[in-house]
């Protein structure tokens, strides 16, 4: 079995009461590991480093996407120590879509021998991103998401419903593959992986290791549309429905006419004019 660190986020989800270490200890027993509960936001990252300096095999992200992404920034260029996940958030997004059991002692027990593979990982301004990316409604909704004092579903879905009404398209021009496209953005996502979480499959065709993003862009969404996006997600046929146009790409310039909102993996990250988008090709081991 690997030498394995877990890097454990006590906030994260809505199942908090859930004693982690006890359960941890119930199955690894004396088996060769650490655990480290972050401090505060940008905390994993610095725990992940560390831990895979120290020579740990496996370096699992106990918690949500965010978390998720946290330890995979950490292990970033840090040879010989690959990302495991015990899902523990709100959403689970690249959990889901690499199928680690979503309960907590199926998702252990798949731990102690793990398949290892890698996966691509995209950036935005910079910022690497492991599952999904995105400008427009998605992001807004992840900023007053993060305000609401609570997680979940529920939260979310009420927070989305909010702010709906609230959001308006702004002009983009969005430059891949040598062509240019001007419209209007209501939602510009980028996905490395099939889904934003709970299984709303924003493009359910992406591949982890095929070295592009799936851009999905929706220039507007009436209530009508609305409907058939939604659907769409919750079905995993969005592509087909009609309601979002698809495009697959390495790199992408995106210019806005007026400040958008954007994300990484759920996390509002800001307000820009100019973004770019960016694929490292299988720059992340992956222990599922």
């Amino acid at each position: 079995m690997p030498r394995t660190s877990f890097i454990f986020n006590p906030t994260a989800g809505t199942g908090r009461r859930a004693d982690f270490p006890t359960l941890l200890r119930q199955h690894f027993g004396e088996a060769d590991y650490q655990l480290h509960p972050t401090e505060g936001p940008g905390h994993a990252t610095e725990l992940a480093r560390e831990a895979a300096r120290a020579g740990s095999r496996v370096v699992v992200a106990v918690g949500g996407d965010g978390t998720v992404n946290e330890v995979g920034q950490g292990l970033l260029g840090q040879a010989g120590a690959a990302l495991g996940i015990v899902p523990r958030g709100s959403g689970n997004g690249l959990a889901r879509h690499l199928r680690v059991p979503l309960g907590l002692p199926a998702a252990l027990r798949r731990l102690r021998q793990p398949t290892f593979s890698r996966m691509d990982v995209g950036t935005i301004n910079g910022r690497p991103f492991f599952c999904t990316a995105g400008l427009g409604f998605d992001a807004h909704v992840s900023q007053h998401f993060a305000r609401a004092g609570s997680r979940g579903l529920n939260t979310y879905l009420k927070v989305t419903l909010r702010e709906y009404g609230n959001f308006r398209p702004v002009a983009v021009q969005v430059e891949a593959n040598g062509q240019t496209l001007a419209t209007d953005c209501y939602v510009l996502a980028f996905a490395n992986a099939s889904q934003y979480g709970n299984n709303a499959y924003i493009a359910p065709q992406a591949n982890l290791q095929d070295g592009l993003l799936d851009m999905c862009l929706i220039d507007a969404l009436p209530p009508w549309r609305a409907v058939q996006v939604v659907l769409g997600m919750a079905l995993g046929t969005l592509p087909r429905t009609g309601g979002a146009t698809y495009r697959h790409t390495a790199h992408a310039t995106v210019r806005a006419a007026a400040p958008l909102g954007y994300h990484a993996d759920g996390d509002y990250l800001g307000h820009a004019t100019e973004f770019e988008l960016g694929l490292l090709p299988l720059a992340l081991e992956v222990a599922v």
